[in-house]
């Protein structure tokens, strides 16, 4: 199995010096001194052992946006016991890197060095050249006597190879304080995912207690308060890179991510956010350039242009991926008193990033063109469903909870960016384009209608798979029900007015599987039987597939 990604802009600056180009949905809790730095939120963004190991590598490794030449690899040193995340201290450190054709690096191909210092929160990528397409490699970090774990990574093939199948993980919406990270861990021990997807919301801004799981939090945030600083959003990254699972999966696979609106706040526009507070939590611009700038110090991401994540990768003839970037771009949402869903004045992708998709989508010549889409773009009518049912679901969906039409965080407040994407994919005969999606915590398998008032009789011009929450809550736990009791209710009758949703799940937890071949891109669903349980296990719910020239999803009854 063989897979491509290939920069539409090149090679991005490295963090470090390298020597060699190798509920709304919270509940408003106020910090007061949010920009201390204090030892206790430090502290605990680190293992206990921390105290007594320097240097040291507590935050695991992790590679990223795979090449046919090469590849990505982050991690982080902690230089001396007080260099804690977002501490903005400690020594310039040297980081030396390996590469090698087998696990034990016995057959090295490639090394070189990095320094580490404080001014990146001792964070280091070191963007590899010169390695062979579609293959194994396996990689190492050390400063002084301190060696990183061995991680694993796979190059891309070249953009004229014949590429039998593909297969990636999916996830989005991964809270800490709602539970284990487990769908994390039953992927990395797959061992055969070309690489894995996060689509969004790969952490939270939240106070401790402020989102957690159905009324409780399974573990504690660091820092405990809500992140707006460079500080913060440092702690917050690190106290989540020492989760076990996490290290785990970045270890065994090279990933792609995008944000969604938690890296930065909830419902993150190109101006503000609905959990910001302007003047009193500072001036958002500087939050936003906080967060954006802890993102990429702390995620093995390669950006295309500078300050966002949108970008296209390339798996040889089989598939290419256009990553969006929802967030940096947007008008205000119109549910938040900013005009209507329908006016062509307001943009969910700003006019340079949709010519650069339209234009990607029409000049590809791969089978299948893949979409990193953090928000659903598949419309949705909320139909019949009862009042008991409607304000759980405005809460999840970050919206009042009287008069609920629609979701205007999604593509459906947008609609005519969404009305110009789907026109030029029917106008220009563009097939096999399937969107993936996260943010709603729920799953879903949907046509994408060009007319959802006329579909079935209209066409549909693409599909979508949109995974559950990695922990995140759901509409069960916000109705405080047993698992399956809200969905069961809700699905038929959203599914009834919507003609082009195949299946929703509103209750469970959980990750995708995305296979491709030149016949059929496949997602299957797989659900946790408890997030809140550390050994959680992981069961496959349900596949559907879209087979090529279709543009429509149907089910199908195994996993691959």
């Amino acid at each position: 199995m063989t897979s491509r990604y290939r920069s539409s802009e090149g090679a991005a600056d490295t963090i470090a010096d390298a020597d060699s180009r190798t509920p709304r949905r919270r509940t408003v809790v106020k910090a007061a001194a949010a920009t201390a730095v204090l030892a206790g939120p430090l502290a605990a963004a680190l293992p206990a052992r921390a105290a007594d190991e320097a240097p040291a590598f507590l935050h695991g490794v992790a590679s990223g946006d795979p090449l046919p030449d090469g590849v990505l690899l982050w991690t982080r040193v902690t230089p001396t016991a007080d260099a804690t995340p977002g501490s903005g201290i400690g020594p310039d450190t040297e980081v030396g890197w390996i590469v090698a054709r087998d696990k034990a690096l016995t057959n090295i191909v490639a090394k070189g060095s990095l320094t580490a210092r404080a001014g990146t929160d001792h964070t280091v990528k070191a963007d590899i050249r010169g390695l062979a397409p579609a293959t194994d490699y396996w990689f190492r970090f050390s400063a002084g006597a301190a060696d990183s774990p061995v991680g694993r990574t796979r190059t891309a093939p070249a953009a004229d190879a014949t590429v039998a199948g593909l297969r990636f993980g999916v996830v989005s919406c991964a809270n800490w304080e709602a539970g284990y990270f487990s769908s994390y861990r039953h992927l990395a021990a797959r061992g055969d995912l070309d690489a894995w997807l996060h689509l969004g919301d790969y952490i939270y801004e939240y106070a401790a207690g402020d989102y957690g799981t159905r009324g409780t939090s399974v573990r504690a945030h660091a820092p405990a308060h809500e992140i707006l600083t460079l500080a913060d959003y440092r702690i917050r990254h690190g106290r989540y890179k020492t989760d076990a699972d996490l290290q785990a999966l970045h270890a065994t696979a090279p990933c792609v991510a995008i944000w969604d609106d938690h890296e930065i706040a909830n419902d993150a526009w190109s101006g503000g956010a609905e959990n910001h507070t302007e003047g009193t939590e500072g001036r958002y611009a500087d939050r936003q350039a906080a967060a954006k700038q802890a993102y990429f110090e702390w995620m093995p991401v390669r950006p295309a242009i500078a300050g966002t994540t949108y970008r296209r990768l390339r798996f040889g003839k089989l598939a290419d991926l256009s990553l969006l970037d929802l967030r940096s771009f947007r008008s205000q949402q119109a549910a938040l008193g900013n005009g209507d869903v329908d006016d062509p004045d307001r943009t969910l992708t700003g006019r340079a990033q949709l010519d650069w998709l339209k234009s990607g989508l029409s000049s590809s010549d791969t089978t299948w063109r893949l979409v990193g889409n953090s928000v659903m773009i598949s419309p949705f009518a909320i139909g019949a469903l009862t009042a008991d049912l409607l304000k759980p679901l405005a809460e999840l969906l970050g919206l009042p909870k009287e008069g609920l039409a629609l979701n205007t965080d999604q593509w459906d407040g947008y609609t005519d960016d969404r009305r110009e994407l789907l026109n030029h994919l029917r106008a220009n005969a563009i097939r096999n384009t399937v969107f993936l999606t996260g943010d709603i915590h729920m799953a879903w398998a949907n046509d994408v209608p060009v007319n959802a008032g006329t579909y079935p009789l209209s066409a549909s011009a693409a599909t979508e798979f949109v995974v559950t929450s990695v922990t995140s809550d759901n509409l069960d736990d916000l109705v405080n029900v047993p698992e399956g009791t809200v969905s069961a209710l809700a699905s038929p009758l959203i599914r009834a007015a919507n003609r082009h949703v195949h299946w929703v799940d509103t209750d469970r937890h959980g990750y995708g599987v995305l296979d491709i071949t030149a016949a059929r891109a496949q997602m299957d669903y797989y659900t946790l039987s408890d997030r809140t349980k550390a050994d959680a296990t992981a069961s496959w719910q349900r596949s559907y597939r879209t087979r090529t020239g279709t543009q429509k999803v149907e089910r199908t009854y195994d996993p691959v």
